[in-house]
Parts: C-alpha cells; sequence; structure tokens
C-alpha cells in the first residue's frame, strides 16, 4: 500500500465544538428533511473522523479505541443519524483493514479513510429476522471463476449515499462476504423513507440483480464470514451504537437541565421539584455508568482480548436502555412541548428507541448476557 500522509488525530474537545457549532443546530433539519447534507459529510471526513482508527499508512490515525468510543459518543450526542454513518462506515472499513486482501486494501482503504466512498453494511433481509443474521435470502453462486449474486437487504444505513456495500450471502459453503461498489451493473438502491427514528442516516433498500462479480470481490475464503468477518463487523457496530447511547444520555441531560431551569411552574423554577431533580440525577448516573462501561469494551478492544464480545454486549444494552429511559424522562420533563418539533428531545426520544434494535436487540442481549452469566456459574 502506498505511504500517506499521517492526518492530525481527532481530538474529542474539537469535535465537541464541532457538534456543537454545526451539528446540533442543524439536527432537527437534517431529521425533518430526512437527509444530511453533502458539506456536512465532506467536513466530517477533513476532521479525519470516518476512519481514524486505521494505521498511518491506510490513512488513518492508528486512534485507539477508546478514543474512538468517545468521538462516536459525542457525534451522537448531536446527531444519532450522524453517528449511524460513521457505525457502519466503520464496520465496512474495519473489514477491509482486517481480513481484505493487500488488493482489497489497496483499492479501498485510501477513500474509505478520506470519506470520498462511504461504506455500507449490508446483513438485514425483508423477509427474514433482523436478529437472525445466520438467515440469508440472497445468494452468490459461483460459475467459471465468476460469482452471481442475486437477492435483497434493507434498512441499510447510508445506502443512499455509499459507493461500497459490504454484502453477506449465502453460497455453498456458508455465509460470505462480498465487496460491492454501489454503481455496480444490477445493484439498484431505492431510498427508505419515513422511518420512526435516525431518520437522517438516509436508509435504503438494495437489490442485487443477477450481479456478477470476479474473486476479487470476495472478502476471505468462501463460506468464512459468519464466525469471522460477520462477528468482527458486529462487535464493532455494538460498541458505536453503545457510545453513540451515551451520547443521547448526555443530549437529554442537558436538555432537560436547561429547560427546567428557566420554567416555571407553582410559584418556582422546575428545577426545585423533587421529581425533577430525581430524574436528573438518574440521568447523569447512567451517563457514568454507560460511558465506564463502554471505555472497558474500548480498553479489552485495544488489548486484543476476546473478552470485549461479552463486554460490548453489556455496553450496548445498559447504554441503550438508559438512553431511552432518559429520552423518554426528557419528553415527560417538557411535557407538551417535549411532543412538538420546537425542542430536540422529541427526536431523541425516537431515535432512542432506533437503539434498543440495533446491532442486538434488548430482548437478544438478554438472552445472550445471561447465557454467559449462567456459563461462568457452571465453570
Amino acid at each position: 500500500m502506498r505511504a500517506r500522509t499521517r492526518p492530525e488525530t481527532p481530538e474529542v474537545e474539537v469535535v465537541g465544538r464541532f457538534v456543537d457549532e454545526e451539528v446540533c443546530p442543524q439536527a432537527d433539519a437534517w431529521d425533518r428533511a430526512e437527509n444530511i447534507p453533502g458539506d456536512v459529510l465532506r467536513r466530517v471526513g477533513e476532521l479525519g473522523l470516518w476512519a481514524p482508527f486505521l494505521p498511518a499508512e491506510a490513512g488513518g490515525a492508528g486512534l485507539d479505541m477508546v478514543t474512538l468510543g468517545r468521538l462516536h459518543e459525542e457525534v451522537g450526542r448531536g446527531c444519532s443519524s450522524l453517528r449511524s454513518l460513521l457505525t457502519v462506515h466503520t464496520m465496512a472499513t474495519a473489514t477491509v483493514q482486517r481480513w481484505g486482501d493487500d488488493e482489497q486494501r489497496e483499492r479501498w482503504l485510501p477513500v474509505l479513510s478520506e470519506g470520498t466512498t462511504l461504506g455500507a453494511f449490508c446483513l438485514t433481509e425483508p423477509d427474514h429476522s433482523g436478529s437472525d443474521s445466520t438467515a440469508a435470502g440472497t445468494v452468490a453462486v459461483a460459475e467459471n471463476g465468476v460469482w452471481t449474486l442475486r437477492g435483497r437487504k434493507t434498512w441499510i444505513t447510508g445506502g443512499q449515499v455509499a459507493g461500497l456495500f459490504l454484502v453477506f450471502a449465502g453460497t455453498a459453503t456458508g455465509m460470505s462476504a462480498f465487496l460491492v461498489p454501489s454503481d455496480h451493473p444490477g445493484v439498484r438502491v431505492t431510498p427508505v423513507r419515513h422511518m420512526l427514528g435516525t431518520t437522517a442516516s438516509m436508509l435504503a433498500t438494495i437489490e442485487f440483480d443477477d450481479v456478477r462479480l470476479d474473486p476479487s470481490a470476495l472478502v476471505g475464503p468462501p463460506g468464512w464470514a459468519a464466525g469471522t468477518v460477520m462477528t468482527g463487523a458486529l462487535d464493532l457496530g455494538r460498541y458505536s451504537v453503545a457510545c453513540g447511547s451515551v451520547g443521547i444520555v448526555r443530549a437529554a441531560l442537558a436538555a432537560s437541565a436547561a429547560y427546567t431551569s428557566a420554567r416555571s411552574a407553582g410559584g418556582g423554577l422546575l428545577r426545585d421539584l423533587p421529581q425533577i431533580r430525581a430524574k436528573i440525577s438518574e440521568m447523569v448516573t447512567a451517563r457514568d455508568a454507560a460511558r465506564l462501561l463502554c471505555e472497558k469494551a474500548g480498553r479489552l478492544k485495544d488489548a486484543g482480548d476476546p473478552a470485549t464480545i461479552m463486554a460490548t454486549w453489556v455496553a450496548k444494552y445498559f447504554a441503550s436502555t438508559a438512553a431511552a429511559k432518559a429520552a423518554s424522562d426528557a419528553v415527560q420533563i417538557h411535557g407538551a412541548n417535549g411532543c412538538g418539533p420546537d425542542y430536540p428531545v422529541a427526536r431523541l426520544y425516537r431515535d432512542a428507541k432506533v437503539m434498543e434494535i440495533i446491532e442486538g436487540s434488548t430482548q437478544i442481549q438478554e438472552l445472550t448476557i445471561a447465557d454467559e452469566a449462567y456459563r461462568e456459574v457452571s465453570g
């Protein structure tokens, strides 16, 4: 891979100012428009946020996972749709870095690191449960050295703007992963509108109509993706969602503290009511506890410890449910104003519900975490 100039390492404080000045003021407008403008996405690239975890020779800044999590927390504080784009791009880019061959890394990592090509993660299908990652109606058939890809993926975050799809498909030997450019013949992209939350994340349904791929599109050996590529990518996605959920808690807390400090009821400020102070205290505690769980998962990732998989499940479970509770309380605190378009808490409420579903639903997490607890007890 050709040598590249090492970019400035994104700093949490710098990204925090970007979120305060350029994201928070526009997030509700993006939500209503169901779109994030291209100049914002380019600004994300200027800040080095698309793939700062890549090594310098691949166009990144060699950022550690704990700091990456804090960056995704900051972006999630301002706009979960924008953070969702970072999430799926991270999943696709990290897959190319870890499992791609030299040719795939040379072709894709430079443009992915710059954000001139955005990546999307194509796993969920309309006719199968989103929680069953092993079910695949999409198939790829090999014949005479050429793969033919057929099927449909849906709820694909960033699908409207992505230039590269990481596609999972059933093959004769099991689940396989393919890198498919969005402009490849036979690929059709249909926008998905009017979602409950993360409405600006530019979701799409992607159809593959006899898409012919040469062997260079395959990531790793055929039938190899389920236990390797998929597991690693989903773990990173889950980590990003967990960190972004901490951001939602922070945003709900800030909005609630500001509102109750300015709003009067019964001759005094809302902030003086015991019920309000109890909710604020819960948000502060949830913010700090969720962040600590995310930091633990990040440290284990940096150490290469396989325990990071379960730590990330726990972090995502706690942080996403905490975000849903904090956002719900924030709407309650705002009363009728919380249900309208003039305050951000309605958007936070809708986005937080999505966090309880994506990258492993709350119920799937409860099963997974409990299974681990029973394994520990049984020795």
